[in-house]
């Protein structure tokens, strides 16, 4: 029997629920997938390494790109663009890689638009307090950055109903919440009508 055709996962979030703490913990899984890395024209966080978290880029670098159509999808967000270079799902497509994106609401809209046949995962957080908690702890925004954040992720948690599947990343339960992105996949994989994406690169 021939594999499941690869997957395009698209993984969204509110800012602050866990997203890349979850990625983090993915990767370690050593399975067959291929993590996009988003390109974005903010400067890195202390920690994040250029290639591996993102693809730092200055903002001329950035719009060339933007021009010549190499982003599967690009927005700007709180001020800064972010996207995903086509290259990065059609070189793991071919060679037969699921591909796991983190992106936004904004950019999964996109996404949903060109691929309805992606598989669309939204982590949320135990309550929207948790979530306030966790980004005023976090310490790398302003006072008025965070409020801003908040305010957007309360419009963003109104849209988990264009989502597949839910997934609740409680305060210190994060590897439960791996554990059932894992899962979702893995079923995913295995269903008798697979999803097939179809992208035009």
């Amino acid at each position: 029997m021939a594999p499941a055709p690869p997957l395009l996962v698209v993984i969204s979030g509110p800012s602050g629920v866990g997203k890349d703490a979850a990625i983090a913990e993915l990767k370690k899984l050593a399975l067959p997938w291929h993590f996009a890395v988003t390109a974005t024209t903010r400067p890195p966080r202390p920690g994040e390494q250029d290639g591996v978290d993102y693809r730092f880029l200055d903002a001329d670098t950035f719009h060339k790109m933007r021009e010549r159509d190499q982003f599967l999808e690009c927005a700007e967000v709180y001020g800064r663009w972010y996207g995903v270079p086509r290259s990065q799902v059609r070189e793991a497509f071919q060679a037969g890689k699921d591909v796991i994106l983190k992106i936004d609401v904004q950019g999964a809209e996109t996404v949903r638009q060109l691929a309805p046949e992606a598989l669309f995962i939204f982590i949320v957080p135990a309550s929207f307090a948790e979530l306030a908690h966790r980004l005023g702890r976090r310490d790398t925004e302003t006072p008025e950055e965070a409020d801003m954040r908040l305010q957007v992720a309360r419009e963003e948690l109104s849209q988990v109903s264009r989502y597949d599947y839910r997934v609740v990343n409680r305060e210190d339960c994060l590897q439960q919440a791996v554990e059932e992105i894992e899962a979702i996949i893995v079923a995913e994989k295995c269903r008798v009508v697979p999803r097939v994406v179809q992208l035009f690169y």
